[in-house]
């Protein structure tokens, strides 16, 4: 009896292991728009890529000129889901000893062309371009034998009632009864006007297919942390701690490398890579973070190897005594443009800071996420937590910024001079039941949304005094880029919120 208890607590065990896995591998790693808005494509930590496409009707116009053509217009955006396809499975590199994982680190859309879609997905080491078209089903419309005379087993009646003829497996034609010992069989002259090749038609229902075009490996020593598309549509960068690479999207096998931080004496590193990003319009031009809190841009036009800057942007250190953690919350997890090029975006640790390009003296916008952990820097810096990359993104008309944080709740900000909104939202089916206290609009708007939590505003424990949990984070949001409207992932769940 106590061996099938321990056998039956095993087999619970072996149960319990393998659903804990598969949760793993499928939280959301990677969410990404691509430039119409109408696909979104999120890779996880199993290495697959799924992606959605716009269900609901589209602008083909201005709303003005949509009204007065009757056209109806869609409240909200609304996704469907497209295709899957694994993208990147688990390697060993024997030589270094090292696993590589199969998680979904970035996701980047390219241009389309002949209507395929074509994507850039990577993991820690390879980057993949992927192509993703729609197919015609091909079916069999007709089989080979006629409905009106087969009978029984798929023998053929004869239509003599006297001479009943044996029809031979091959399709062979005895004259003899059926029974008949021998096994000598004829070819009828003409053939079986029965007998028909199968018709082939093209089914009027698509699917899509998942084809990988280029292999991108073997030019990072250590883990890619951004991949960026140029504007000019052939180009892309990949960025890992030390280095930034520039790649041409039809030549897999060569990279040139156009940034290198590594210092001769890897004791003498002060400072690493962190996010890297092209220009939304300039060609030439691209920007790098780096863990002590800057940002550097670049051009391209000065050198082939770009190891001096023409523009940096830091902040200048407040007076005051530094703490273990003060480079820590410094570094510079992500960084974004602006649609038009002229501000970035950055995120930090405690801290979300809008920069003007035209400005290197310091950001014109600084937005606190979480003050009111500053105290537990010690708590967090023991499990972790303090090393959590949490992404940033700007709306498509540049007004609004928003980023992540813990207990699953993302922060929404007006960025025009002048503005206070400040908005808390938890990814959840109800996000308004612990943040409004008078719902009175849509749940999901957040353009009627009741300011939360101001800018700067501190509290006890978290936003609405509720307990902190620092399991439950969202770290990936992704905005419409023509709509007011987010996509954020929380742990495997994905959620859309519309104004």
């Amino acid at each position: 009896m106590v061996l099938w208890i321990n056998v039956f607590e095993l087999i619970l065990a072996d149960a319990f292991l393998l659903y804990r896995l598969e949760t793993i591998f499928d939280i959301i790693s990677a969410i990404e728009f691509d430039k119409s808005g109408d696909h979104l494509a999120t890779g996880d930590r199993g290495g697959r890529v799924v992606l959605f496409e716009r269900a609901d009707v589209r602008d083909r116009g201005s709303q003005g000129d949509l009204e007065r053509q009757d056209y109806p217009i869609s409240r909200h955006p609304e996704f469907r889901y497209k295709t899957e396809f694994q993208s990147h499975e688990p390697e060993f590199d024997y030589l270094k000893s090292l696993e590589i994982e199969e998680k979904i680190n970035k996701i980047r859309w390219c241009q389309t062309a002949s209507g395929a879609l074509f994507l850039l997905s990577t993991n820690d080491k390879t980057i993949k371009l992927w192509k993703v078209q729609e197919k015609k089903v091909k079916r069999i419309s007709e089989m080979n034998m006629d409905d009106s005379q087969v009978v029984g087993n798929g023998s053929v009646a004869s239509s003599s009632a006297t001479s009943p003829r044996a029809y031979l497996p091959n399709g062979g034609c005895s004259e003899r009864p059926h029974n008949y010992p021998s096994s000598d069989f004829s070819f009828p002259p003409g053939g079986f006007p029965s007998l028909h090749l199968p018709v082939v038609v093209m089914c009027q229902e698509t699917s899509p297919v998942a084809r990988c075009r280029r292999i991108y490996a073997h030019a990072h020593d250590y883990h890619i942390n951004s991949i960026s598309n140029n504007s000019d549509g052939e180009t892309f960068i990949s960025a890992d701690d030390l280095r930034i690479n520039l790649w041409n999207l039809e030549i897999s096998n060569q990279s040139f490398n156009i940034v290198d931080v590594k210092p001769a004496n890897m004791e003498d590193l002060t400072e690493v890579i962190t996010s890297a990003e092209f220009h939304p319009t300039h060609c030439n031009m691209l920007a790098y973070s780096s863990s002590k809190g800057s940002i550097r841009l670049i051009d391209l036009r000065q050198s082939a190897l770009c190891d001096n800057n023409f523009k940096l942007f830091e902040e200048h250190e407040a007076p005051g005594p530094k703490s273990f953690f003060t480079e820590i919350i410094a570094s510079i997890s992500d960084i974004k443009f602006a649609k038009d090029g002229r501000h970035i975006l950055s995120r930090d640790y405690m801290t979300l800071k809008l920069w003007d390009i035209n400005m290197d003296a310091g950001p014109v916008a600084t937005f606190q996420i979480h003050e009111y952990l500053r105290p537990k820097l010690c708590d967090l810096y023991e499990n972790d937590s303090i090393f959590d990359k949490f992404e940033c993104c700007l709306s498509g008309d540049g007004l609004r910024v928003a980023t992540g944080s813990y207990n699953n709740l993302f922060r929404v900000f007006g960025c025009v001079p002048g503005s206070t909104e400040a908005t808390t939202l938890e990814a959840s089916k109800n996000p308004m039941r612990r943040h409004v206290q008078n719902p009175a609009r849509p749940a999901r708007s957040l353009g009627s949304l009741t300011r939360v939590v101001r800018r700067g505003e501190t509290t006890g424990v978290d936003a609405n005094g509720n307990s902190y949990d620092f399991t439950t984070k969202l770290l990936h949001l992704a905005w419409h880029p023509t709509e007011n409207s987010i996509a954020c992932a929380a742990a495997n769940s994905l959620y859309m919120y519309y104004a």
